[in-house]
């Protein structure tokens, strides 16, 4: 998981998905922009491009800050994305922008806002630093799944009040990473509304806790999406089998792949991302979420 690995792993992992070389040369930001041309394309070909802004959420533990995009015209499914370890940033930005232009209402949301208002990182890369660990680690202690479950319940109520949302369709959710497995408290927490939810290199998926992720597939109303990296298979080999018999104990349609990149591989500005693993994830989602 991206909170585990060790930099020594993070690095041994990066020249097959990218050179630190291309990648230093390249830049996040250069990354971020030209993942972002799907988007822009569908803006320009559409004439009716996107609405963001940032929002507030309030919530039982205080007030959320998060990111909503939607077209500009219509009623779309609602979608609840979850960031990665490094939270809400510029990269899940342009990724929500990019779903949105699929047509969806997306609102990314920044999972520390008990602690501080994102961004808290600009960059996946500082969470590889003493200065990023030191800051975010008292922020991860500080989340436990009844707080999540908690904000899952008023994001969905926010989305559901927006008239950018189309009610007679289900929500949606995606996660990363740590967010991974806020995707499916999340369907747990609205059974009613959530009919989707994948989660990408998902961490702490599988458990002998009783509120474990894999054991509250059968409280939920969802179909899902486990995109697994190769590297995480690998530390947890039995945590895919144990996944799908749970989905199918509860009833429950679950795509479970491991994708032959590493974790993190989605993220578009981790040294990790590879971009043909990521089409391929992304591909996956859309025909999740187009079921909504």
């Amino acid at each position: 998981m991206c909170d585990e690995l060790t930099p020594e792993e993070q690095a041994a992992a990066i020249p097959r998905a990218l050179s630190r070389r291309r990648f230093a040369a390249l830049g996040a930001a250069a990354a971020i922009a030209g993942y972002a041309a799907p988007f822009e394309s569908f803006a320009a070909s559409s004439g009716t491009g996107l609405v963001e802004r940032m929002v507030q959420v309030t919530t039982p533990d205080g007030t959320a800050d998060a990111f909503l995009v939607h077209p500009a015209r219509g009623a779309h499914p609602g979608i609840v994305t979850w960031p990665d370890v490094a939270g809400l940033r510029d990269a899940f930005k342009t990724m929500a922008r990019r779903l949105a232009a699929q047509g969806y209402t997306v609102l990314a949301v920044n999972q520390y806002y008990r602690s501080a208002p994102a961004p808290i990182l600009t960059t996946f890369t500082e969470w590889r630093t003493p200065e990023g660990q030191a800051r975010l680690k008292p922020m991860i202690a500080a989340i436990d799944p009844a707080g999540t479950t908690r904000d899952a319940k008023a994001f969905v109520a926010y989305l559901d009040a927006l008239p950018q949302v189309d009610k007679a369709r289900g929500i949606g959710t995606n996660g990363y990473c740590m967010g991974g497995p806020y995707t499916v408290r999340t369907a747990a927490a609205v059974p009613g509304r959530v009919r989707a939810a994948a989660s990408l290199h998902g961490a702490n998926l599988v458990s002998d806790d009783p509120q474990s992720p894999v054991k509250l597939l059968g409280a939920t109303n969802a179909s899902y999406l486990f995109a697994i990296g190769r590297n995480d298979d690998a530390r947890a080999p039995g945590d895919k089998d144990a996944l799908r018999v749970a989905a199918a104990a509860a009833h429950r349609p679950a795509e479970v792949e491991v994708y032959p990149a590493d974790h993190g591989w989605t993220v578009i500005d981790t040294p990790i991302y590879d971009k043909d693993a990521a089409e391929h994830a992304w591909s996956r989602m859309l025909a999740l979420f187009g079921r909504l």
